[in-house]
């Protein structure tokens, strides 16, 4: 099998080695572009790079939708990788071809574990980290448009755990199915919400609202996915990531992004 995982990334960055299944990816590319760069660009063929600073890794997502030849697409970030296992973050670690030929033997799509919220559904942690409208402009859209959808929406809105990231590895033909269904919702949801006043944090929306999606498309179509380890590479700001996320829930002004 023909298999692609980009690594979206917005600089250049350590990459696996001897695994050529790994398929770095500049997004944003029409600005982050230097010439000793010689990653894959997401600003070439039909792409929405310059929409990077509000879809975030989504460019690369559309970018192997519109433009990648393969028979299994994924991603993951330069600093977040599935690896065999959670006790070595060396990038020699991170999974390879025989152990996703050998999960998709099984499944259709992997994805990291799960992120727990605890005190917090995945609805009352988005609108305490990010402004309130876009998830319920969201919904409303999913209502309208795709009502086969919102069932599935409210049961993944009042959980406390999500697969998050936006990080997945699956066949070619349900890639397919979740970019069109991805992009579509998104696209009628630029039409709706006003940006323009948002900081240049809050202004990575669409990025934020599609992290909650994924298990959306999951349920409703019945997908049959299989999770692995993932971690992140470098230093984590731990003491400061609690700190923000007891902040934004008692300080609801304040939305300072933290995943805990």
């Amino acid at each position: 099998m023909n298999i692609k995982i980009l690594v979206a990334t917005h600089k250049k960055a350590p990459m696996p080695e001897g695994k050529d299944i790994y398929f770095p990816i500049l997004v944003g590319a029409y600005k982050n572009y230097k010439k000793e760069i010689t990653y894959q660009r997401d600003d070439i063929g039909d792409n929405i790079s310059k929409k990077n600073s509000s879809y975030n890794e989504l460019t690369a997502i559309y970018w192997a939708w519109k433009n990648l030849d393969a028979d299994i697409v994924g991603l993951v970030h330069y600093r977040r990788y599935f690896f065999k296992n959670v006790v070595n973050k060396d990038l020699k670690n991170v999974i390879d071809k025989n152990d996703i030929e050998a999960l998709l033997s099984k499944h259709d799509v992997i994805l990291p574990r799960k992120r727990n919220y605890i005190i917090e559904t995945n609805y009352s942690h988005y609108i305490h980290a990010h402004h309130k409208e876009p998830i319920d402009e969201t919904r409303k859209i999913i209502a309208r448009y795709y009502p086969e959808y919102l069932s599935s929406f409210d049961k993944v809105m009042s959980r406390r755990k999500a697969h998050m990231f936006n990080m997945f590895i699956m066949k070619r033909n349900l890639f397919d199915n979740y970019s069109k269904w991805l992009m579509g919702v998104l696209d009628k949801l630029e039409d709706k919400i006003d940006i323009s006043n948002y900081s240049v944090q809050e202004s990575r929306v669409f990025g934020y609202v599609s992290e909650v999606l994924m298990d959306v498309w999951i349920e409703t179509n019945g997908v049959n996915c299989v999770e692995v380890p993932w971690k992140q590479i470098g230093k984590v700001r731990l003491f400061s990531k609690v700190f923000n996320f007891l902040k934004r829930k008692f300080l609801p002004n304040s939305k300072s992004r933290t995943h805990f």
